[in-house]
């Protein structure tokens, strides 16, 4: 049986449909259970629809505070016997709560070569800074940000041609790639423990 995985995103979903085509195809031997969205409005929620993933779709500000909301989500996950949890433009710090209850079983992407520009903007910090190469970050989440342990990094180009736009799809390419190759490297790191 292949390790259950939930995906928690906020925006687009372009990582979340990457990686659920990737569990179709076999590049990523695991199961994607279901999405969690802090967003009801978020698109990635139309992509789930779409790849038939069940959504759980909880908003912060339904809650009394950010412990109540994470207890929810970890219900939520409970529910699909989740075994991995990942980030794929989760815009959210995750609290030590969740992190006790998932330890070292909590993945992220990051959309530069950490530990250079960490947090939400790092294509723009990258781009704003003018240095000739960015990447991408497969990491462990820890009680930081973008801090935790680096499971791998991929390098990006910043030519004279780009445009903060080409630059962006260039990340997002290399994102897809490398997301799924690198849980699946985690996977049977942990298969094999």
């Amino acid at each position: 049986m292949w390790p259950k995985l939930a995906v928690m995103a906020s925006g687009n979903g372009s990582n979340f449909e990457a990686l659920v085509k990737a569990t179709q195809n076999h590049t990523l031997e695991a199961e994607i259970v279901c999405l969690v969205c802090d967003h009801a409005d978020a698109y990635v929620i139309e992509r789930a629809k779409h790849l038939q993933i069940p959504a759980i779709i909880l908003e912060p500000r339904d809650f009394k505070d950010k412990n109540h909301y994470e207890r929810a989500i970890v219900k939520g996950l409970e529910a699909y016997d989740v075994d991995v949890i990942i980030l794929a433009g989760y815009m959210r710090i995750v609290t030590p709560y969740m992190l006790d209850k998932y330890p070292g079983h909590i993945l992220n992407i990051h959309p530069a070569l950490l530990p250079h520009f960490p947090g939400r903007q790092g294509i723009q910090d990258a781009w704003d800074a003018g240095v000739s190469q960015t990447g991408v970050t497969v990491h462990l989440i820890d009680s930081g940000i973008d801090s935790g342990p680096i499971l791998a990094q991929q390098t990006v180009d910043i030519t004279e041609d780009d445009t903060l736009e080409t630059l962006e799809a260039k990340i997002h390419q290399v994102e897809q790639r490398l997301y799924a190759k690198t849980i699946q490297e985690f996977l049977q790191a942990e298969k094999e423990k």
